[in-house]
């Protein structure tokens, strides 16, 4: 299980500060705090960026990379913004993932970026129309863009399908058929697609008691069905990780097995 760990995001106060300031200081601390509690990669969400995302995105990854030996989820709807983190991302670490294409024709170029500079992408599923209903049109949604994906030459096993977690506060019945496309995306294709989520989705507007409650039990039914990949808070997720793949028999048991 992959966990990019989500904390530096421009929605928080603190990161976009940071951002504002271009003070580097908190960024690396959130960034290293992340890898040390199980991140395997780090998403830098710099939103939208309309005006100086390339050079906000070119300045937040070799700041990160400075400090933390991981790839980065280069996280922004500005096209130009992606390409410019992909031309510093240090691959020595791993290969950069783009935060994403989808079935809106104006996020098909995501692919092309993908292709150009070896980097794996996220598939949202979801397209203008609005939101999937359920479970197969996810799935129908997915396999659209697996097909478009060969045709910009971005290998299948570059891709993470998403099958878009919404809020369950909101939209509960949605919950289920989020865990049914995870099992129907790794059918698309031999071997298995990719998955990821957002996870923290699950629990947005919900009282804070219960996010972590919320987050950790869903993330326990989308592992037992072969979720590749998580956006998430690795302090709050890590525990849950190692816990299932103990049980599910991935790994051996230890005694000292979180600790590991």
């Amino acid at each position: 299980m992959l966990i990019i760990g989500e904390k530096l995001s421009i929605i928080a106060k603190r990161v976009r500060e940071a951002m504002m300031k271009k003070d580097k200081a908190p960024i690396q601390e959130i960034a290293l705090s992340q890898w040390k509690a199980g991140a395997g990669m780090i998403d830098a969400n710099i939103g939208p960026a309309e005006d100086g995302g390339e050079d906000l995105m070119q300045w937040m990854v070799t700041g990160i990379q400075e400090v933390v030996p991981l790839p980065i989820c280069l996280d922004t709807t500005n096209r130009q913004a992606i390409e410019a983190g992909l031309k510093v991302h240090n691959n020595e670490w791993g290969r950069a993932l783009i935060n994403s294409t989808s079935n809106d024709p104006e996020r098909f170029p995501m692919l092309e970026l993908a292709a150009r500079h070896n980097a794996r992408i996220i598939g949202l599923t979801v397209g203008k129309g609005g939101l999937p209903a359920d479970a197969e049109e996810r799935a129908a949604i997915a396999a659209e863009i697996m097909a478009r994906a060969m045709e910009y030459g971005v290998p299948l096993e570059d891709i993470y399908l998403d099958p878009l977690v919404l809020q369950i506060a909101t939209s509960q019945d949605h919950a289920l058929k989020v865990i049914k496309a995870v099992k129907m995306f790794q059918e698309l294709n031999d071997p298995p697609m990719k998955t990821v989520v957002g996870l923290s989705n699950i629990s947005n507007g919900c009282p804070k008691p219960l996010r972590p409650i919320l987050n950790n039990h869903f993330l326990a039914l989308l592992m037992y069905e072969g979720l590749t990949a998580i956006i998430a808070d690795p302090h709050e997720v890590a525990p849950t990780v190692k816990t299932i793949d103990v049980i599910m028999g991935n790994t051996l048991y230890a005694h000292s097995y979180l600790e590991m």
